[in-house]
């Protein structure tokens, strides 16, 4: 090789470091202002999260001042309307929420600014099931984050579960029994203690996993709510739970209705229908029900003057269950719309906190209780404890004679001649 090769060898591998330095210099450059780029556009904890000052405290301030204050600027009439109840009502609910539920209280960051107020995160949560409308939409007046409003609802379902279910979703007591049989018999049916059905609530974000478990006559997934409503809409016995496949006698064989009954906690009645006595109650039910000593249906194809007035007069106080239905979606629209959650606990605890408030709204709204009619119970009912053989035989016996379908027919017989002594004649 001679000189003049070398130099041009020496000459170009100076101009290809130089140009590879140029390169990697440009890369870096084009990072650095890549990773500028993600740094301006990144806020908060999340990359891509945008921090939004949605100013609590204001926001907390003017809630306080519309509906909360000494004297709000709207009064208790748009209170009920929105809250779907009395502003004394919603403020002992609260009360007990955050006596509850440590999360509801208002606490400070690590940088000592405030948080949410309790009225903040629980209004959150009864206009989500007031109004039936998704997490987001409640953030433009109650200055709360969508996430955040999601939580509020699901702990505050919970919290009234917890809370308020044994007592506001109790089986009936004593006293509650001899009112109930009161009124039934003032209405022509001695014995009832209310109507009993099933109401469908579709579930839209069902798995798709379960779409055939779930989809039923509504041809939409759904969830079945059994419930045994009284004269006065008071709720009584809310089965939630079942897939939307299952009809209405699918459900009463699943349900624990008649647990008390079976096992002798149930407080004992007796009374006389057209001379004969009966020592079972019994509820109202529409025709898909079987005929059990418990359940009274109407007459399919009445004939007959006492016949056709019996089936109206069946047909007329079944009608409190769809009542209840309906109040209870007129109250709270989440459960009279599709059902948006994903995982069927919070649905159980919404289904269930809404007939609890729904049960709370009742009694504080029916003023002074009336006067409990003197029943007589035929003696103190007795929790009888038993095991082996003897408990399995009284479970049979108990079994077959809720199920008796002959003294389902002649209960109905004695129902009829009761009602045509009643009002037959007018």
């Amino acid at each position: 090789m001679n000189s003049s090769d070398s130099e041009e060898m020496m000459m170009f591998s100076s101009d290809s470091s130089d140009e590879e330095d140029e390169l990697l210099v440009l890369i870096a450059i084009e990072e650095e202002e890549a990773v500028a780029a993600r740094r301006s556009r990144q806020r908060g904890s999340m990359p891509g999260h945008a921090v939004i000052d949605r100013q609590h405290r204001e926001g907390a301030a003017r809630l306080y001042n519309d509906y909360f204050a000494d004297n709000p600027v709207f009064g208790d009439i748009l209170f009920r309307r929105r809250f779907r109840m009395s502003r004394r009502l919603f403020l002992r609910i609260a009360a007990a929420v955050e006596e509850h539920d440590t999360w509801f209280r208002q606490r400070r960051d690590a940088t000592g600014k405030l948080g949410l107020s309790p009225l903040q995160k629980m209004t959150a949560a009864i206009r989500q099931l007031a109004y039936g409308v998704s997490s987001d939409a409640v953030d433009e007046y109650v200055r709360i984050g969508a996430s955040t409003a999601m939580m509020a609802l699901r702990k505050y379902v919970e919290a009234i579960v917890q809370v308020f279910r044994e007592e506001y979703l109790r089986a009936p007591n004593e006293t509650d029994t001899a009112r109930l049989l009161a009124e039934g018999e003032r209405r022509g049916f001695p014995g009832m203690l209310g109507s009993i059905d099933c109401m469908h609530w579709v579930w839209k974000n069902c798995p798709k996993a379960w779409h055939g478990a779930y989809t039923g006559h509504t041809r939409k997934p759904s969830i079945v709510l059994e419930a045994v409503a009284s004269y006065d809409l008071w709720i009584w016995h809310a089965f939630f739970g079942m897939p939307g496949s299952l009809n209405d006698i699918n459900v009463l064989h699943r349900s624990n209705l008649f647990t008390r009954l079976i096992d002798g906690s149930a407080p004992p009645v007796s009374y006389i229908i057209n001379g004969n006595r009966y020592d079972m109650r019994y509820y109202l039910g529409d025709g898909i029900y079987p005929e059990w000593a418990t359940i009274v249906k109407a007459i399919p194809a009445p004939r007959g003057n006492k016949s056709i007035h019996f089936s109206a007069m069946q047909a007329a106080l079944r009608k409190d269950v769809e009542r209840a239905f309906g109040v209870l979606q007129s109250r709270f629209a989440i459960v009279r719309g599709p059902a948006r959650v994903w995982d069927q606990s919070t649905l159980h605890n919404i289904m269930t906190a809404c007939v609890i408030m729904h049960n709370m709204i009742i009694e504080d709204e029916r003023g002074t209780a009336s006067p409990v009619q003197v029943f007589d119970f035929m003696g103190e009912p007795t929790q009888v404890h038993r095991s082996g053989d003897e408990g399995v035989l009284h479970y049979v016996e108990t079994t077959q004679a809720i199920r008796n379908r002959a003294v389902h027919r002649q209960l109905r017989a004695d129902l009829v001649e009761h009602l045509w002594s009643m009002h037959g004649a007018q």
